[in-house]
């Protein structure tokens, strides 16, 4: 029987074509797979002697050229007349190590690179800069990628191909009949020299340094909010990518603001007159001074709301509202005449503050 016929393979196959369909019909007549099965181990016996001329160059080409025949077992194409009791190949080898063979061939995908860890600083501002925005400036320990071994974590000092597996990249085992290949341990199946570890590193892959980073803080940032600065964070293992930076927002109270939501709250004095009679007063905002009407007869307590010059969203842009409470003040001292005017005031107006009451039949 032909050989490149058992393996179902092309004459001219290359040696890996060859490996690969003996993998495949050894997955499928292995004996562990088909334990009992004699006709599956007369097949795997086929399988294995081609493989075993066809693999090694020399026997093959002298196969090729008709100097040597076919192996017997490959030639009878049955197991009549098989002896199964005489000394044939070991069957020790498992399924797994076929299920590893095929992983080496095909070659087992890395591991994704993994992500450097994400790091945290805190970022103090004032409300008027939280109303404008701002830049601040922050200093970040960081890991980074060696500049020397650029995340490898070893370096190369000398050429030439490994000791080990002489510059193959893999081993071969033998378990009788059965051919093993396996990556090099030793050089991890680069055939080339181990490398070693990093001097600047000591094969961390990563150097730790200071860095100072500016961060961009948008107008109308809240308190307790967060800014992610992208690729600021730590850098991954073996050059993996860094991870981020986020900057926590901490906006310190303010004497004459408070926000709530985007809009800003804030207190003005008016004056006795002011309230009574009505008023124009200009007080100041976080974005200029701003006229407020005080319409007459203001109590005080009472709010006046200015559309759109609150805080600005820092998510859709909209402004909040200026919410401004009055709040009435009398003057310090008073002369004989403010005195005596307040007097006249009072009796005028007196009856109107506190309207007298009638309680079980009695006026109060």
């Amino acid at each position: 029987m032909d050989l490149y016929v058992v393996l179902g393979v092309r004459q001219d196959a290359s040696e890996s074509e060859i490996k690969r369909a003996y993998r495949r019909l050894a997955r499928r007549f292995h004996p562990d797979i088909n334990p009992g099965d004699q006709a599956a181990a007369v097949h795997f016996q086929q399988v294995l002697e081609a493989y075993e001329t066809l693999i090694d160059r020399d026997r093959r080409v002298r196969y090729d050229a008709g100097e040597i025949a076919a192996p017997a077992e490959a030639r009878r194409g049955g197991f009549e007349g098989f002896d199964f009791s005489s000394r044939g190949p070991d069957y020790s080898a498992t399924f797994g190590d076929l299920m590893a063979e095929v992983l080496i061939e095909h070659g087992a995908r890395r591991p994704a690179t993994a992500r450097g860890a994400d790091l945290h600083h805190d970022a103090s501002i004032s409300l008027a800069e939280s109303f404008a925005g701002c830049e601040r400036p922050l200093t970040v320990t960081r890991r980074e990628t060696c500049h020397l071994c650029r995340g490898a974590g070893v370096t190369r000092t000398a050429a030439g191909p490994c000791g080990v597996c002489q510059g193959q990249g893999a081993v071969r085992s033998v378990r009788g009949h059965m051919v093993f290949t396996r990556s090099c341990n030793a050089c991890g199946g680069t055939g080339q020299q181990p490398p070693r570890a990093c001097p600047t590193c000591a094969g961390a892959g990563h150097e730790v340094r200071a860095e100072r980073v500016t961060v961009r803080l948008p107008a109308g940032i809240a308190d307790g909010e967060r800014v992610r600065v992208a690729g600021k964070g730590d850098a991954g293992p073996r050059g993996g990518p860094a991870g981020d930076l986020y900057v926590t927002v901490h906006v310190a109270a303010d004497e004459d603001f408070r926000r709530e939501g985007n809009d800003l709250h804030t207190v003005v004095a008016v004056g006795v007159h002011e309230a009574a009679l009505g008023a124009r007063v200009e007080i100041a905002s976080l974005d200029g001074p701003v006229k407020v009407r005080i319409p007459p007869g203001t109590q005080s307590g009472q709010r006046f709301r200015i559309s759109e010059r609150g805080m600005v969203s820092p998510r859709g842009g909209l402004r909040g509202d200026l919410v401004v409470e009055a709040r009435l003040m009398l003057p310090a001292v008073l002369d004989e005449r403010s005195k005596a005017l307040l007097r006249e005031f009072g009796e005028i107006n007196g009856a109107q503050i506190r309207p007298r009451t009638v309680r079980g039949g009695v006026e109060e």
